[in-house]
C-alpha cells in the first residue's frame, strides 16, 4: 500500500517524467505514438515547410504594406498597399465620409455586446447579450440610416463594404432564429391548419436556391407592387434571407424538439403549465441546447451567403473587393484581394465557432453538476 502523503515520514510523490508531460508528452502521444504515425508526421511537416515557406516569403517577408500606388509594390511579391489605400471603401462602401462615425459607433456597440461572450467570467455577459439582440438592432438602424435626432438620412443604396455584410448577417441571424423556432413549433402542432401552413412554408423556402430568392426580391416583387409604390431593395433582401434561413433553422430546432423525451412534456403538463410556458421554460431550453452545433453551422452559412447580394447590385465586402480588382490602376491584385476577404470571413466565422464550443462546454459542465 502507498502511504498517504500527509502521513508522517511518508515519501513525497515524485513528479511525472518530463517525457510524459508538456509538449514532449503531447507529441509522443499524438504525433509519434507508432512508427507509421511518426512517418506521417515527418512527411506532413516536410510538405508544410515546402508549401508555407514560399507563401510566407511572398505574402509577408517580401510583401509591401505601405505606399500610395502599385508603383510602390515589389514585383513577384504580394502588394497589400491597395488594402490601406481602399480600406475606407472596403469597410463603408459609398457611405459618406463625414458620417462614418455613426457606423463606427455601431461597430463599437457590437464589440461591447458580443466580444465579452468569449470571456467566461466577464461580469454582465447575459445583460450585454440581451441588449445585443433587443436594443442594438433598433439603435443600430437609427444610427446608420438616420432621419431622426438630427442625423441626416443615408439611403441604403450607399451602404456597402464590411458594414453591409455585417448588417445583413446580424439582422438575418436575429430574425431567422425566432422564425425557425415558431415554424418548428408550428410543424409539431396538433392543429392541422397551423401544421400544414408551417410545412408548406418550410418546404417552399428550402426548395429554392438563395440566389433565386434574391432575384425574386430584387426583380419580381417590384412588378407586383402598385404603380408608384417602392420597396427598399435592402429590406426585400433582408426579408428573403430571414425567411430562407428561418426555414432551415426550423428543421434544426425540430430535431432538438424531437430529441426531448416524452417525460419532459408529461412533467410540464403535470405541473399545470400552459403551452407557451411549457415550451419557453421547459422544452425549448433543452431542445436549443441539444442543437447548438447545428444552429451555429447555419449562422455561419448565413454569414457567408451574404456575398450573394453582389449579384443583385449591392456592394458588400466582396463587391468592393471586386471593384478594386477591376481597377486598372492597381494591376493584378486578384490573389491578395481574395486572401484579404477570406481572412475577414475566417475571423468572424471562427469567432462564432469558438463561442459555440465555449457555450457547449459550459452547458455540459452545468449538466454534469446537476
Amino acid at each position: 500500500m502507498t502511504a498517504h502523503p500527509d502521513t508522517p515520514g511518508a515519501a513525497p510523490d515524485l513528479p511525472p517524467p518530463r517525457s510524459e508531460v508538456g509538449f514532449i508528452g503531447w507529441a509522443r502521444k499524438h504525433l509519434f505514438s507508432t512508427w507509421y504515425n511518426s512517418l506521417l508526421t515527418i512527411l506532413l511537416a516536410y510538405a508544410l515547410i515546402q508549401t508555407l515557406a514560399p507563401f510566407l516569403d511572398w505574402s509577408v517577408i517580401n510583401a509591401r504594406f505601405l505606399g500610395t500606388s502599385e508603383a510602390d509594390c515589389t514585383r513577384g511579391a504580394a502588394c497589400w498597399v491597395f488594402v490601406s489605400q481602399r480600406l475606407n471603401f472596403f469597410i463603408y462602401g459609398f457611405y459618406p465620409d463625414a458620417e462614418t462615425w455613426r457606423v463606427n459607433i455601431v461597430f463599437a456597440i457590437i464589440a461591447v455586446c458580443f466580444v465579452p461572450q468569449m470571456i467566461p467570467r466577464f461580469p454582465g455577459r447575459r445583460i450585454l447579450l440581451a441588449l445585443g439582440f433587443t436594443v442594438l438592432p433598433v439603435a443600430g438602424f437609427i444610427l446608420i440610416y438616420g432621419g431622426i435626432f438630427g442625423l441626416p438620412v443615408v439611403a441604403t443604396n450607399k451602404w456597402g463594404g464590411l458594414m453591409l455584410t455585417l448588417v445583413l448577417a446580424y439582422s438575418g441571424m436575429v430574425a431567422s432564429l425566432p422564425i425557425g423556432i415558431l415554424l418548428a413549433l408550428g410543424r409539431r402542432s396538433k392543429m392541422p391548419a397551423i401544421r400544414g401552413l408551417s410545412v408548406a412554408f418550410i418546404e417552399l423556402w428550402r426548395g429554392v436556391p438563395l440566389i433565386t430568392v434574391f432575384f425574386m426580391a430584387s426583380v419580381m416583387i417590384p412588378l407586383f407592387l402598385p404603380q408608384g409604390v417602392t420597396f427598399d431593395k435592402l429590406l426585400r433582401v433582408f426579408i428573403g434571407m430571414s425567411c430562407f434561413w428561418g426555414a432551415y433553422m426550423a428543421e434544426i430546432v425540430r430535431g432538438g424538439l424531437q430529441a426531448i423525451s416524452p417525460g419532459q412534456y408529461e412533467a410540464a403538463d403535470a405541473l399545470g403549465l400552459g403551452y407557451w410556458k411549457k415550451m419557453i421554460l421547459i422544452i425549448l431550453p433543452q431542445a436549443l441546447k441539444t442543437v447548438i452545433p447545428g444552429i451555429v453551422n447555419t449562422l455561419i452559412a448565413l454569414f457567408k451567403d451574404t456575398t450573394l447580394v453582389l449579384i443583385i447590385g449591392l456592394f458588400d465586402i466582396l463587391g468592393t473587393i471586386q471593384s478594386t480588382i477591376s481597377d486598372p490602376a492597381w494591376g493584378d491584385v486578384t490573389t491578395e484581394a481574395y486572401l484579404f476577404v477570406a481572412a475577414i470571413f475566417f475571423v468572424f466565422t471562427f469567432g462564432l465557432s469558438l463561442y459555440s464550443r465555449n457555450l457547449e462546454r459550459k452547458l455540459r459542465a452545468g449538466a454534469g453538476d446537476e
